[in-house]
């Protein structure tokens, strides 16, 4: 079998990939972005990022100093002006491989066919609130209609990638499915004392702090994760030492503020907004919750398990392949508040079972998610667009 380098030939430039999003901020998708170029070889790649609206500061994410970031500045709406400036970036830029991600970022495909791009690559990373299980016809037309242009893709679960084959038509020979990799050095569990974080007082009395990490959107569904929290604390003793730690920010977090406030619970629990230490916040939690009405591979539950966390998520798009019932954590129905407040209870009672799921859940991501893994992943997937060319 060849490898990266036997389509690479010696001395040669490195190869330039142009990665189109709709927009680069703070996300699972863009996290997977920066582990990506932050280690494929330099000796081998460049790239360019290019976001058809803005990028935000978590750049800043990006080790390398010659990466560049190109916005297109798309209004809201059906602005096609966008387009004809993709076009001429890309016959300036010449590069040989354009991915592109998720189906905000699809048309940029067409784009790239007309700039006569060698190689085209798109990802599937998951599907928003407005089309969990990927049903809409006119977002399948499009994905349909793009499909003899793209060589190669790539999804982050099983769910995603039968779902391509299944609905969309897109054959196995040109579908590689890629597990997201976590850095599991620098989401490592914790020591012996819990780390000392949040307003004063925040921890004083905690027993089991309950956690999660993410974009506040409404596909994410932390409303429900604020609801079974409050249920859990109305029953009294036995919650009295349940903690709520949510990190990240977004559009729900006002609602979740509210229902705290009007619950009474409010100094029980901490929204801490977006961070810059998400790891040590992590090494606070006992308990990782994602409460999501549609997921593709979720990064925050691979850096949980890896923090020796056990993840109760719920039962939709890739959480499944990720989360064993029983042994790391288990499952449940998007919304049902009632029944996550009583696995919360359940959880802070047994502190034997929340430590037996989270060795197991750092097990598992010792043994199957690497990031050399991922990495080598996508080299692959380059290779065999680069190989069509």
């Amino acid at each position: 079998m060849s490898t990266v380098s036997d389509s690479i030939p010696s001395g040669a430039k490195p190869v330039l990939i142009a990665h189109v999003v709709y927009h680069f901020g703070t996300g699972g998708m863009e996290n997977g972005m920066v582990n990506l170029i932050n280690r494929l070889p330099t000796a081998e790649f460049r790239h360019v990022v290019i976001s058809l609206t803005d990028h935000t500061e978590f750049r800043q994410r990006i080790h390398r100093d010659d990466i560049r970031f190109v916005d297109l500045d798309k209004r809201p709406g059906h602005d096609l002006s966008w387009m004809g400036r993709l076009y001429s970036l890309l016959r300036e830029l010449r590069p040989e491989i354009v991915h592109t991600r998720n189906l905000n970022a699809l048309e940029a495909q067409f784009v790239a066919a007309a700039a006569r791009v060698p190689a085209r690559v798109h990802g599937e990373h998951g599907r928003d609130v407005f089309d969990l299980e990927g049903k809409n016809w006119k977002y399948n037309l499009l994905r349909r209609a793009a499909r003899p242009l793209v060589h190669q893709y790539i999804t982050v679960s099983r769910d995603l990638a039968g779902w391509l084959s299944n609905t969309v038509g897109v054959s196995n020979r040109r579908l590689s499915q890629i597990y997201n990799g976590v850095d599991s050095d620098k989401f490592h569990p914790r020591g012996a004392r819990r780390p000392e974080v949040g307003p004063a007082g925040f921890l004083s009395g905690a027993t089991c702090v309950i956690g999660s990490v993410g974009r506040m959107a409404a596909v994410k569904d932390y409303p429900t994760l604020v609801r079974a929290f409050i249920h859990a604390c109305q029953q009294g003793e036995p919650a009295a030492g349940l903690r709520l730690l949510l990190v990240g920010d977004g559009p729900s977090r006002q609602e979740c503020q509210t229902l705290l406030d009007q619950s009474g619970f409010a100094g029980r629990a901490w929204l801490a907004g977006n961070r810059d230490d998400s790891a040590e916040l992590m090494r606070a939690m006992d308990v990782f919750v994602l409460p999501s009405l549609g997921e593709g591979i979720s990064n925050t539950i691979l850096e949980a398990m890896s923090t020796g966390l056990p993840v109760v998520a719920t039962a939709v798009g890739g959480n499944p392949e990720l989360v064993s019932p029983g042994e790391t954590g288990l499952l449940f129905k998007p919304g049902a508040s009632e029944t996550l407040a009583r696995a919360l209870l359940d959880y802070a009672a047994d502190p034997v079972r929340i430590a037996n799921e989270g060795r197991a859940a750092r097990a598992r991501i010792e043994r199957d998610f690497s990031l050399e893994h991922m990495v080598e992943g996508y080299r692959a997937v380059y290779r065999a667009a680069l190989e069509r060319v």
